[in-house]
C-alpha cells in the first residue's frame, strides 16, 4: 500500500462490548495469577450470554483465584450495574470450568521452549505519532472517548456497549482525509424521538460534538465527510443481552485494524510463555524500533516458533520498499539486538507483571504507557550504530 489512492477502514469496540468483556475477564484472571504466582501457567477463556458468564481453560498455579469475585468486580467497573442495561453484575450466573495444563506441553515449556507453534506479526509505520496506522488509532480513540463521556456523565444516557469505525482516504499512499465515521453507542430510551424508532437529532449532534469532534483532527475533516451515528436508528438493547461474547474474537481490533498481517492466535487470557502473545509484543517492539530509527518508513515483522523449541524457526521483515538498508541486513541486526527466545522476550519486556487487563480493551499497541514495554524505542541507538 505504499503507492496509489484508496480507502481503508478500521473498527474498534468499547470495553462493554461482549467480546471485550470476555477478553478483560480472561486477562483479569491472568493478572490475579501472576500477582500471586509468577510461575503460573494460564490459558483462560470466557463466554458471555444473557444472564451467564462461563470461565474455562487450563490453569496451573499455586494461587487461589476467586473467579466470581473477579467477574462481578469487572462487570461493575465496566458499567453493567444499571438494570436498564439488562445485564447486571450482581445477578448474572457464573460457571467455573477451569482445568490444569497438559503435562506434555509443560515439559517443553519448563525448559524455556515456546508454549505452542505458530506465527506472530508486528507492524509500525509513520502515519501517526504512535507509529501506528491512522484508521485504527482514530477508531480506538473514538471508543475510548465514548467510555469517557459516559463515565464522566457528559452524556449520561450512554451504555457500556459501543463501536466505532473510521474510513481514511489515502492519496499517494498517505492519509489524506477522513471519508466516513461510524459511531454506534448503546443508550437509554431517554434520547429516542417521539416515535421511539431512532435517537433524536439533538442526541445525534451531541454524539458528534462530544465524541467525534474532540478526536478527529479538523484538518482531516471536510464537507464531504459522512457521519453515521447509530445507523440502525436506536441501540437500547446491547452488551451480552443482545449478543454473545467470547475471548479472542476481536484480534484485528487488538492489533493493527487490518493494515498489517496477523498471526495465528489471540492474546487475552494467555500467560507470556504463550508466544501467541509475547512474540507478537516482541514483533511490535522490533518493528517500532526499526521505524523510529528511520531505517524504514513501514515495517512488518513475522516470527515463527515450534512448540518446545526456544529459538524462532523463522524471522521475516517486509518494509514495502521503504527501507534505507537491505532487509537482509535488518534481519541480522534484529538477531543481534533482540532476544527472541520465549524466556528472553519475557525478560526483555518484563512481562511477568499483572498488566494485562488494561491491554484487553482499545488495542494492545500504540499507547504511551510505561507498562506497555513493547512500545519503547530504546533500541534505536543500537540499530543506527550498526546500520
Amino acid at each position: 500500500m505504499s503507492e496509489g489512492n484508496f480507502l481503508f477502514t478500521s473498527e474498534s469496540v468499547t470495553e462493554g462490548h461482549p467480546d471485550k468483556v470476555c477478553d478483560q475477564v480472561s486477562d483479569s484472571v491472568l493478572d490475579d495469577v501472576i500477582r500471586q504466582d509468577k510461575n503460573g501457567r494460564v490459558a483462560c477463556e470466557c463466554f458471555v450470554t444473557i444472564g451467564l458468564v462461563v470461565v474455562g481453560g487450563e490453569i496451573t498455579t499455586t494461587a487461589y483465584v476467586d473467579i466470581p469475585k473477579i467477574v462481578r468486580g469487572l462487570l461493575k467497573e465496566i458499567g453493567y450495574f444499571d438494570p436498564a442495561m439488562g445485564f447486571h453484575y450482581s445477578a448474572v450466573g457464573i460457571l467455573n470450568a477451569i482445568g490444569s495444563q497438559s503435562p506434555d506441553i509443560a515439559q517443553g515449556v519448563d525448559t524455556g521452549g515456546a508454549g505452542d507453534q505458530g506465527l506472530m506479526s508486528g507492524y509500525a509505520c509513520r502515519e501517526t505519532e504512535e507509529l501506528m496506522p491512522m484508521p485504527i488509532m482514530l477508531a480506538h480513540k473514538l471508543t475510548k472517548r465514548m467510555a469517557e463521556v459516559r463515565k464522566k456523565k457528559i452524556l449520561p444516557y450512554l451504555g457500556p456497549d459501543g463501536k466505532s469505525q473510521v474510513t481514511i482516504e489515502y492519496r499517494g499512499g498517505k492519509p489524506h482525509r477522513v471519508s466516513v465515521v461510524v459511531i454506534s453507542a448503546q443508550h437509554t430510551e431517554a434520547i429516542l424521538d417521539p416515535a421511539g424508532k431512532k435517537i433524536s437529532e439533538k442526541a445525534r449532534q451531541e454524539l458528534i460534538e462530544n465524541i467525534v469532534q474532540p478526536i478527529i483532527p479538523n484538518a482531516m475533516l471536510d464537507g464531504d465527510t459522512k457521519y453515521y451515528v447509530n445507523p440502525t436508528g436506536k441501540f437500547v438493547v446491547g452488551g451480552p443481552m443482545s449478543d454473545t461474547g467470547m475471548t479472542g474474537r476481536k484480534i484485528i481490533v487488538d492489533t493493527y485494524g487490518g493494515m498489517a498481517s496477523h498471526g495465528g492466535g489471540a492474546f487475552s487470557g494467555k500467560d507470556p510463555t504463550k508466544v501467541d502473545r509475547s512474540a507478537s509484543y516482541m514483533a511490535r517492539y522490533i518493528a517500532k524500533n526499526v521505524v523510529a530509527s528511520g531505517l524504514a518508513e513501514k515495517c512488518t515483522i513475522q516470527l515463527a516458533y515450534a512448540i518446545g523449541v526456544a529459538e524462532p524457526v523463522s524471522i521475516m521483515i517486509f518494509t514495502d520498499k521503504t527501507n534505507k538498508i537491505e532487509e537482509k541486513r535488518l534481519v541480522e541486526l534484529i538477531r543481534k539486538y533482540f532476544n527472541l527466545t520465549p524466556r528472553g522476550i519475557i525478560e526483555s519486556l518484563n512481562l511477568l507483571r499483572p498488566i494485562y487487563r488494561k491491554t484487553a480493551a482499545y488495542g494492545h499497541f500504540g499507547w504511551n504507557d510505561p507498562d506497555y514495554t513493547w512500545e519503547k524505542t530504546d533500541k534505536v541507538k543500537d540499530l543506527l550504530k550498526d546500520a
